[in-house]
């Protein structure tokens, strides 16, 4: 994998009125590194996934992990195992890092 720099990733979030967007920033040697912008109401449902980091840039919503739905704001990170369902739901303008980590 190459190295990359991203100065600022609020130019990089896109949004749209139908659905979560999800920007690839990286691709690469099983890592996934993904900006998803999300519109007040809309969600990810849970889902199970490879190993990830999730951090949530700006914005508040709930995230799901296993069957344990929590309250999360900018600032907050989730560090989940691979196969453990994850989703997302946005209460305002919400934007993740997602980081995926495949075995």
């Amino acid at each position: 994998m190459e190295s990359k720099f991203f100065s600022a990733w609020r130019d990089m979030a896109t949004f749209s009125a139908e659905e979560p967007q999800l920007e690839a920033l990286v691709d690469d040697d099983g890592v996934k590194v993904v900006l998803a912008g999300f519109m007040p109401g809309q969600s990810i449902p849970p889902h199970p996934e490879s190993r990830g980091v999730f951090t949530i840039l700006e914005g508040s919503g709930w995230m799901t992990i296993a069957e344990e739905r929590m309250a999360v704001k900018a600032g907050a990170v989730a560090i989940v195992p691979e196969g453990v369902l994850r989703g997302f739901e946005a209460e305002t303008q919400m934007v993740v890092m997602a980081t995926r980590i495949a075995s």
